[in-house]
């Protein structure tokens, strides 16, 4: 992969892989200011380049945007989601990572109007049964249950979720990712 310096794309392939890369990824339709923040946060691409880009992918029919209520959201197509996984490899794993955590910041859940459930019950055998979700328009964003040995702890883990579920979120992509294995030790 071609690079102008450690951080920035310039090739326009590469530019185009990752904005494609990203979209499919993120999986659901975003307007266009919190695409351009996404990529402009990452450091990877400049303006110019991801403007001039996206506009060539969107003319392509690798994107595809949608008006509502006078906003235009994209998403990458059908063909742009082949293309995403035929050549995301071209990028550096460092680079999918990174991109994918700074657009995992970027995206508050509120935004995405999710709905959060954190609920507890008592099971047969004295334990207790923690479920937690966060779903969005687009469908599940998170699911999970896991037991725990006592009440406290399930109260604990629910008014934690609620508190943050964003920061649950991605503390429990970077755990499953391995980019915190140090916890794991």
């Amino acid at each position: 992969m071609k690079k102008k310096n450690e951080r920035e794309l310039w090739d326009k392939t590469d530019v185009k892989i990752f904005i494609l890369f990203l979209l499919d990824n993120l999986q659901y339709p975003l307007d266009m200011d919190t695409i351009s923040r996404i990529v402009h946060e990452t450091g990877y691409v400049g303006g110019f380049d991801f403007a001039e880009c996206f506009s060539e992918l969107l003319d392509d029919g690798h994107i595809i945007g949608d008006e509502v209520d006078g906003v235009a959201y994209y998403q990458v197509s059908s063909t742009g989601q082949m293309v995403a996984k035929q050549l995301q490899s071209e990028l550096l794993d460092e680079i999918r990572e990174e991109s994918m955590i700074c657009a995992a910041r970027l995206l508050s859940l509120k935004a995405r109007n999710a709905n959060l459930h954190a609920s507890f019950e008592k099971r047969e055998d004295g334990q207790y049964l923690v479920k937690l979700s966060i779903t969005d328009p687009a469908g599940t964003v998170l699911e999970t249950t896991c037991a725990v040995p006592s009440e406290r702890i399930a109260e604990k883990i629910c008014r934690n979720f609620e508190r943050k579920p964003e920061k649950t979120y991605r503390g429990l992509l970077s755990v499953l990712t391995g980019e915190i294995d140090y916890l794991l030790r």
